[in-house]
């Protein structure tokens, strides 16, 4: 079977159809691009057809270019393979929008339209825009757009140069840069496609059977033709591409390649004709498909992170769908577990000690569910349809029938013992337990169950309707059923699973609490508190350290220090940090919650300037270090400890460790990751690194044993330990 398919009509009309066997999604791949040019140079020489209209099979247009497909031509052929892959799409969809068009008159071709039956990104959008008129089926459910940015390139196939020749830079900026996606309609109105309709096939069959040879010549190929909003030397394009230069630099901090290769694109293929500004996309395409950036981004964020969402790591065992699940704890967490639960077509029981509690845990999901309506994403209908499937009660009884139970009770052990002995009294003897402690061991909270085996913490991030990510933390004693619960579970709600072993702050918090302290530490060294945050931002950190601190809340930092000293004793590494969050919670300075920490914030909660006594309390030293030497802090310290939890065997992928880190804490997504960062700068520097911060610094920065080895072998983390390949 082939990608696509062509049927010739009576009326003249040659339908093809864009259905990639064995996948729910279209992608295109190169053997598909052979597959629609062979199509295309047939139905032009047939003079019994009139026109062509290209369509989907599948309820959706198309997902993209299948980036596995990329990736192996810049493996094959390096820049020249991928230049050449380029060009040869460009080459189909410029035969595409000339048609057989006289190369002079522009006459004499065929039309050719596009129906959209669904979403339509990447590719799915860059076809059509070749084409000479898109319809869209009024879907509001279906996306539009070019999201490319996203994984770390941009639109490639011709879509950077077609939409900003259709809208201009300004208009196309969003789209392009942002990777905005639209409904059909919202589409139509920001001038992506042309027609919305009931029966998008129908209408652009009968569009092609009415088009005059004026309708098939674009803008770009008319005579005096000029860019919307002025090229870059029309004295308002000029504006539009220097204020474009800057918001560009504003947003990435000069850290995310992908963004400055598009705006390169732009600039220069518009001072180009559009023959010329394709191969112009195209070498800037390149360019950033070479760039080690783009290399590790689309691994960790399209490969690697489809790859676990599919159950990578999955333990062999039956299906193990979620058809109920019962949730103890209604707080702001429990209620969104429930929240996202109801949301998958799930039954949830939310239960907590007090009627009122349960009740306001489910209004949680009837306030996001108010929101997404006023901003037209949900229906009445839907809220009311999701807000009957969650039963708030007191009644540990209505758990009967539970496959899944999720305990997001306080931390205490002794509170989440009590709640687990009273679900397992009542729940099924073949469903699964799971706590969602962030801090507490796991195998230690097992010991109030009396099936360990079905004993797992499933640790989400908040706000849970937002955040991707999801720790899955076997026991000692957890089964492969469980963990295989678990991700089927995560996969039905829409989140990202990786899977470690119970330790100390699992993964996540096990990294993202040293680059806290990090940071707090340097301010009790004399470090000005602004190059510490601005040397975070610089590096890819959405957040500085301190930032994040007063975001998380600084009581819950000292609750987490002591509760870390008593367990550790003498072998407490963090008491300079210490000194400083406990002097500020003693204040009652615990962050943006109480409207002052390491920032002052307005009466609304808005965030201002530093306060002020940080300067009296820890003075800033006149000698201030190296901005590199700081942002190798903070990097490091990440990145090691990650190293460490590898080294351990509490992670078990590197895969999990790249993809965990940029979708759980933020960890600078242009490198991809802390594993896929340490190999772009290669083992023997980043050892060379971290034994002068060691001795700067203290122990917190020695290279641990795994990647000495890799320095003295010349290998890297995805050269040893790619494709799920463990440490041990």
């Amino acid at each position: 079977m082939t990608d696509f398919t062509m049927q010739k009509h009576a009326d003249g009309v040659a339908i093809i159809t864009w259905d990639v066997p064995g996948k729910s999604m279209n992608v295109l791949s190169m053997d598909g691009a052979a597959d629609l040019n062979g199509l295309i140079d047939d139905a032009l020489a047939d003079e019994t057809v009139k026109g062509i209209v290209i369509t989907s099979g599948k309820k959706d247009f198309a997902g993209g270019m299948d980036l596995n497909v990329i990736a192996g031509m810049r493996e094959r052929g390096g820049a020249q393979g991928v230049f050449d892959g380029v060009m040869s799409l460009h080459h189909l969809l410029r035969k595409i929008e000339l048609a057989g068009m006289d190369p002079k008159t522009k006459k004499g071709g065929k039309p050719i339209a596009s129906a959209l039956p669904g979403t339509a990104l990447g590719i799915g959008v860059e076809l059509p825009l070749a084409t000479h008129r898109i319809f869209a089926a009024d879907n509001p459910k279906a996306k539009i757009g070019l999201p490319e940015i996203m994984v770390g390139i941009f639109p490639g196939g011709g879509g950077t140069t077609r939409l900003v020749r259709k809208l201009g830079a300004m208009v196309a900026a969003p789209l392009l840069l942002e990777g905005k996606l639209n409904d059909p309609k919202g589409a139509k109105a920001a001038g992506i496609v042309d027609e919305v309709a009931a029966d998008p096939v129908q209408a652009a069959r009968e569009w092609v059977l009415n088009a005059t040879e004026s309708d098939l010549v674009k803008p770009w190929d008319a005579k005096g033709y000029k860019m919307p909003g002025g090229a870059p030397y029309h004295p308002a394009g000029f504006m539009t591409f220097v204020g474009a230069s800057a918001m560009v630099h504003g947003k990435t901090l000069g850290v995310y390649p992908a963004a400055k290769a598009l705006l390169s694109a732009v600039y220069e293929g518009a001072l180009v004709p559009f023959d010329q500004a394709l191969k112009i996309e195209a070498r800037w395409f390149t360019n950033i498909l070479m760039n080690p950036s783009s290399t590790a981004m689309i691994r960790s964020l399209f490969i690697n992170k489809e790859a676990l969402e599919k159950g990578a790591n999955r333990p062999a065992a039956p299906d193990q769908t979620v058809k109920k699940v019962g949730i103890l704890g209604a707080g702001m967490m429990g209620a969104g577990i429930a929240h996202v639960s109801a949301m998958a077509g799930i039954q949830v029981v939310l239960i907590d000690a007090a009627q009122d509690a349960a009740d306001r845990g489910k209004a949680y999901s009837e306030g996001l569910l108010d929101k997404a309506i006023s901003r037209r994403k949900s229906t009445e209908e839907k809220k009311a349809e999701v807000l009957d499937r969650i039963t708030a009660t007191t009644d540990y009884a209505a758990l009967q029938g539970c496959d899944l139970v999720v305990e997001a009770v306080f931390e205490d052990t002794a509170i989440k013992a009590e709640v687990t002995k009273q679900a397992e009294a009542v729940i099924p003897s073949d469903a699964i337990f799971a706590t969602n402690t962030s801090t507490l061991p796991i195998s230690e909270l097992a010991r109030a169950s009396t099936r360990p085996e079905q004993f797992i913490g499933i640790h989400f991030f908040s706000p849970v309707d937002k955040m991707l990510l999801v720790e899955i933390i076997k026991g000692t004693q957890t089964g492969p059923t469980a963990v295989a619960k678990a991700l089927d579970f995560v996969r039905q709600i829409r989140k990202t699973p990786i899977v470690v072993k119970d330790a100390r702050f699992f993964y996540a918090n096990r990294c993202i609490i040293p680059y806290i302290n990090e940071g707090i530490r340097m301010v009790a060294e004399g470090v000005d508190p602004v190059l510490v945050e601005h040397a975070a931002r610089y590096m890819g950190m959405p957040l500085g350290p301190l930032q994040l601190v007063d975001e998380t809340s600084i009581d819950l930092g000292v609750k987490i220090a002591k509760a870390t000293r008593s367990a550790m004793g003498d072998a407490y590494p963090d008491g300079e940090v210490d000194q400083v969050i406990f002097k500020l919670a003693d204040q009652g300075r615990l962050g943006r919650k109480s409207k002052a920490g390491f920032y002052d914030y307005d009466d609304q909660g808005k965030r201002g300037d530093f306060w002020s006594g940080l300067a009296t309390e820890w003075p800033v030293s006149d000698d201030q270090p190296d901005f590199t030497e700081i942002q190798n802090r903070l990097m490091f310290v990440q990145s090691l400890e990650a190293v460490r939890a590898l080294q351990d065997g509490v992670l078990e992928d590197i895969r999990e460790g790249d993809v965990g880190a940029i979708l759980g804490w933020g960890f600078a997504p242009w490198s991809g990751g802390p594993f896929s960062w340490l190999d772009m700068l290669g083992a023997p520097r980043a050892v060379e690194i971290a034994d002068a911060l060691a001795e700067r610094h203290g122990p917190r920065f020695a290279a641990p044993q795994i990647l000495r080895d890799l320095a003295a072998s010349g290998d890297s983390f995805y050269g040893r330990f790619g494709k799920g390949k463990q440490a041990a």
